[in-house]
């Protein structure tokens, strides 16, 4: 057997190539591993803040949901009451038109007008044949109170089962609901989670300069609406209106009570709130009870204009009504605002404004 030959190394042009191409792979798989390119910071504040407007109106329609449910459920428990109350009405007549049933059958050897006219006492037999039509005339009132005591018990029957079936979509309902919300505003956390604390930081402050910004504003068109008020020499329509007093002052120092408490979706108080609960216990502690949801709100009093507006009244924000305030007077209001914030004021010029509401 001959030796065999040893490979002979790579020539100088070949090692070019293999290294050139190794250098591309390289490159390749580092633009791969890099093909998304992280978001700026403009784009996350943007797009968390475009997740938690679609939470707050997934929020809304989950107070529509929960609210009737809440009604349906009361609605069943009546129903099922009044199905009880006539099933306990049905078992005392078929008791009483079971003695009737026993009482014939006893005395249905003879027929009973033949049996009252064998009786020797006159007297007697007008008594007794008093005392038959009356039992015949029994009879026939308990079958006609069984009937219609039956019907009303089928119908309170099929009621309740309808009512019930509706109870249980909206259930279904409710609970897709909050899974579209925790969904959304897990994202927006994600999303945050995901910044460095300097850059956290740098959102926070955004929004705090885009809430000075908005009162800055607010107090600049107040300021230009008098001055022009003045020089027309008419009523002046942009001053602020008088305290607050009555009904309305007790609102007002209902909301300011809560300032600094957190957001929290679905919640009517007393920790937490979200926008239209806070509005709704605002009022009921003024005595007066308000829809559930900002949409329903919006049709709970007359439309006022905003050069009208008084403390107390009800100011709605986005197309959709999604979200609600009380207006505490010099073109600011107190609202709460999304989640992860808390309780707190704002000018109404901050969001896109809709109209005002003063509820009777």
């Amino acid at each position: 057997m001959g030796k065999r030959r040893k490979p002979s190394p790579p020539s100088r042009a070949r090692l070019a190539v293999l290294t050139t191409a190794m250098a591309g792979g390289a490159v390749l798989a580092s633009g791969t591993a890099h093909a998304e390119p992280t978001p700026s910071l403009a784009t996350v504040k943007e797009q968390v803040d475009n997740l938690n407007e679609q939470a707050e109106q997934a929020i809304e329609q989950y107070n529509g949901f929960q609210e009737k449910q809440q009604k349906l459920q009361g609605d069943a428990n009546q129903i099922q009451e009044k199905v009880a109350r006539g099933q306990e009405a049905m078992n005392e007549l078929r008791t009483r038109l079971g003695a009737v049933a026993a009482d014939q059958y006893r005395t249905n050897g003879i027929d009973p007008s033949v049996q009252l006219m064998l009786d020797s006492d006159p007297a007697a037999y007008l008594e007794r044949a008093a005392v038959q039509n009356q039992v015949a005339d029994t009879q026939t009132s308990l079958l006609k109170q069984a009937q219609e005591e039956q019907r009303k018990l089928d119908q309170d029957r099929t009621e309740a089962a309808t009512t019930l079936a509706q109870l249980d979509s909206v259930g279904t309902e409710l609970a897709a609901k909050k899974k579209d919300i925790q969904a959304k505003l897990a994202q927006a956390q994600a999303m945050l989670n995901k910044l460095s604390a300097e850059d956290r930081a740098k959102i926070n402050a955004q929004q705090s300069a885009e809430k000075a910004k908005a009162e800055a504003k607010q107090a600049a068109s107040a300021a230009a609406a008098d001055r022009a008020s003045r020089s027309a020499d008419r009523p002046d329509m942009s001053t602020p209106p008088p305290p607050a007093s009555g009904r309305a002052a007790s609102i007002i120092a209902f909301a300011q009570a809560q300032l600094g408490k957190p957001y929290g979706w679905g919640a009517t108080g007393p920790s937490s709130f979200d926008c239209s609960g806070l509005t709704g216990a605002a009022y009921r502690a003024a005595g007066v009870k308000l829809s559930r949801m900002s949409q329903d709100q919006w049709n709970d009093g007359p439309r006022i204009d905003r050069a009208n507006l008084q403390p107390g009244d009800l100011v709605f924000f986005y197309g959709d009504i999604h979200h609600v305030g009380i207006y505490i007077g010099d073109g600011k209001m107190i609202h709460a605002p999304r989640t992860g914030k808390n309780v707190e004021v704002l000018p109404i010029s901050a969001m896109p404004y809709v109209g005002a509401v003063r509820p009777a």
